[in-house]
């Protein structure tokens, strides 16, 4: 046995899983680190910090209806195997049976930290894990929780929200003008508002590009969107961590919605397929009143790389 008191190092690229900490090859902050982000808490994060309790919580912000932002996976679970989780006794056998989505989402906020702050402060929401737009996984809770980011799909699923201000129709208001700025050499760069300080993230004086500098234009749900993509940095780390839950939760498999002819599908799925779907999917591919990830998400480079990875690891 190790001598007491001696520490078990981290590498700083660790995701927890039912209590088990599961390397993903790119930098995490879990929710228990120096600047993580904890769905755990019961104040308001960004509050002034005599008001942040969960009295004048309530009493400031009447959207919140519950003091936790997260609950338990129910969903086929026997009443002996709810008895055991419910004190937090899952083990990694459980989660592995119980979980098999990981759903994507666009945060409409631009940085992980203020995501954060909506998800926390004002929606009554979590999720486990953001992208901010530097590549920065930050991890908010163990992925045996229950996180409320996807309606029906919240007991057997894992969630990402990615830094991104999202899509619009082209007549419809949006704040794409005041993040991204153009050059003369045709190169589209994150600029993150005033109002909102240096963003939060984590990377000292990181300068942001979209993989594509041009406005992607695509149709989901019906409707003929534009979006600036995703940061090379989300694309290296989203791919990385697709890999490690596809690999730790095998029933989350590496692929996400085609029709028959292989082509993606871009709207929600029926009833039924949903319910048999398991895999990397899309908010829209859950709600009908969802667009996120949007017509920008590279859907192909994130799983074909993913999969290349996890090849790779049985090499």
């Amino acid at each position: 046995m190790p001598q007491p008191g001696t520490f078990e190092p981290r590498k700083g690229d660790e995701i927890v899983v039912a209590g088990k900490f599961v390397h993903t090859g790119t930098p995490v902050v879990l929710w228990m680190d120096p600047g993580g982000y904890d769905a755990y808490r019961v104040e308001r994060r960004f509050s002034p910090y005599d008001k942040s309790d969960w009295e004048h919580s309530i009493a400031e912000e009447r959207s919140l209806r519950s003091p936790a932002r997260y609950g338990t996976r129910l969903s086929h679970l026997t009443p002996e195997e709810i008895e055991q989780v419910r004190g937090g006794g899952w083990d990694l056998a459980l989660l592995q049976r119980t979980v098999d989505q990981f759903v994507i989402h666009f945060d409409v906020c631009g940085v992980s930290r203020q995501c954060f702050n909506v998800l926390q402060d004002h929606r009554d929401l979590s999720v486990h894990f953001m992208l901010d737009i530097d590549g920065t996984i930050y991890q908010t809770l163990d992925l045996k929780e229950k996180a409320p980011h996807a309606t029906i799909a919240n007991s057997r699923s894992v969630g990402i929200e990615i830094a991104n201000l999202g899509s619009y129709g082209k007549e419809e208001a949006n704040p794409l003008d005041k993040w991204y700025k153009h050059d003369t050499n045709g190169q589209t760069t994150i600029t993150i508002p005033a109002s909102l300080g240096y963003g939060g993230v984590r990377t000292k004086g990181f300068v942001g590009h979209p993989a594509r500098p041009e406005l992607i234009h695509g149709n989901i749900q019906g409707r003929d969107l534009e979006q600036y993509d995703f940061t090379p940095q989300q694309y290296a780390a989203l791919v990385r961590l697709t890999a490690t839950l596809c690999t730790v939760l095998p029933k989350i498999q590496c692929k996400y919605p085609t029709d028959a002819a292989g082509k993606l599908i871009t709207k929600k799925l029926p009833d039924e397929e949903l319910q048999n779907y398991q895999g990397v999917l899309g908010h829209y591919h859950i709600q009908t009143n969802k667009v996120d990830p949007g017509p920008a998400f590279d859907w192909d480079y994130v799983i074909g790389n993913a999969r290349r990875l996890m090849a790779e690891a049985k090499q």
